[in-house]
């Protein structure tokens, strides 16, 4: 989900979502402030439940912005049979390092 698309979440569902791992922060005040009004014009949710989405929607836009830097292996051809080049930027790194972190947190909750 992505920023953009929160508020149509807030307005259309207050479910509550699990949450598997807790972080503890501190926000600076004119963050807290915007997140008390975000709880105000959506009492369906909780400040934690628009803190995760946030922070949820915030990492998916994150991702898509991550540069694609072509690397020296071909690992596909397009439809017109140009090759397609393995990304050698963050991307990469970043989703094998997600991945890896995601199996130790499953293994936690069991």
């Amino acid at each position: 989900m992505t920023v953009k698309n929160l508020i149509h979440e807030w307005e259309r569902s207050a479910k509550e979502k699990v949450a598997y791992h807790e972080y503890h922060i501190a926000l600076p005040i004119h963050d807290a402030a915007k997140i008390c009004a975000l709880a105000e014009m959506f009492p369906g949710r909780t400040a934690e439940q628009m803190i995760a989405d946030l922070i949820g929607a915030a990492l998916v836009d994150f991702e898509a912005s991550l540069p694609y830097v072509r690397g020296k292996r071909v690992i596909a051809e397009d439809e017109l049979g140009d090759p397609i080049y393995e990304d050698a930027g963050p991307t990469p790194r970043f989703h094998d390092a997600s991945q890896k972190h995601l199996r130790e947190l499953e293994s936690q909750k069991k």
